[in-house]
């Protein structure tokens, strides 16, 4: 592996997460209007993708369409094509695999992230994941699959190779750390992903607690991108509060910048391509 420069770059914000709410930071964007001011001032701090969940009107994790149509269609006013507006399946223990994917048919939106834990558990019905992603492939959503551990990553690529993920190559967020306490994500669990991956691989990584800069700065400089928001962090690497999402845009785009690596809004059109065929759509 060696330092990336001049190598299109892109900073992905998760700015709530599923469980987060105002008691744990008065800055954490709830309502579409506050999603919608969040994903502005991430934009133009440098942002080019914008991780989405909803809550309902306990501040409850959601997957209800509705209410994503309102987070999407506020946040599209207010910056229009620049960034990526990607929405999440996570069940969080509360959805099954039906209505996830009932969501994204209903949405339709311009980008999706999956986990692939649980979309394919154990035992799952593989006729129905390969009719649904051969969908979102025919309709041009982006996907992108989260891993959390290099096991998933070998596990991934096998469903590729056996056409159930209809994606030679697609985008993929690599994971450190998780919600409970433990030990604070290193910079040096990139290296056993990337060794799964592929060399051409459009990759992401997100990393729970204060080391996310870190773990951020890594990433770019091996070539990958960074996914920073408050869904996983909100303290800076001192420990001290975040004013907000939009911060931590601010400082990884100057690492970018040191690195030579301009940023992009889009993903590269070779990493939103099924087996043979271009994915529809108007990203990039």
């Amino acid at each position: 592996m060696t330092i990336a420069q001049a190598t299109p770059t892109l900073i992905c914000v998760a700015p709530n997460g599923a469980r987060k709410l105002k008691h744990d930071h008065p800055a954490i964007p709830i309502t579409p209007a506050e999603l919608a001011r969040d994903a502005r001032a991430c934009a133009d701090a440098g942002a080019g993708l914008y991780h989405i969940h909803v809550r309902d009107d306990q501040g409850g994790h959601s997957l209800d369409p509705d209410r994503y149509r309102a987070a999407l269609d506020a946040i599209h006013g207010a910056i229009g094509d620049r960034m990526i507006l990607q929405i999440t399946t996570e069940a969080v223990g509360i959805y099954d695999v039906a209505t996830q994917m009932a969501t994204v048919r209903a949405v339709v939106p311009p980008a999706a992230s999956f986990a692939l834990r649980e979309f394919f558990p154990e035992h799952f019905d593989e006729g129905i994941l390969r009719d649904f992603f051969g969908w979102v492939a025919d309709v041009g959503v982006v996907p992108q699959f989260i891993l959390y551990t290099p096991d998933e990553v070998s596990r991934l690529r096998s469903l590729i190779a056996t056409g159930v993920i209809p994606f030679d190559n697609p985008p993929v967020l690599f994971v450190l750390g998780r919600y409970d306490d433990g030990p604070e994500s290193d910079p040096a669990g990139i290296t056993a992903f990337l060794k799964a991956w592929r060399d051409d691989g459009h990759w992401t990584i997100c990393a729970f607690g204060p080391g996310e800069i870190a773990v951020a700065a890594t990433a770019l400089a091996l070539g990958g991108n960074a996914r920073i928001g408050f869904e996983n962090n909100m303290s800076r690497p001192d420990g001290t509060p975040l004013g907000g999402n939009s911060e931590q845009v601010a400082h990884v785009a100057a690492i970018a910048r040191a690195l030579q690596r301009p940023l992009v809004t889009h993903i590269p059109e070779r990493h939103r391509r099924t087996a043979g065929e271009t994915v529809n759509g108007a990203l990039g």
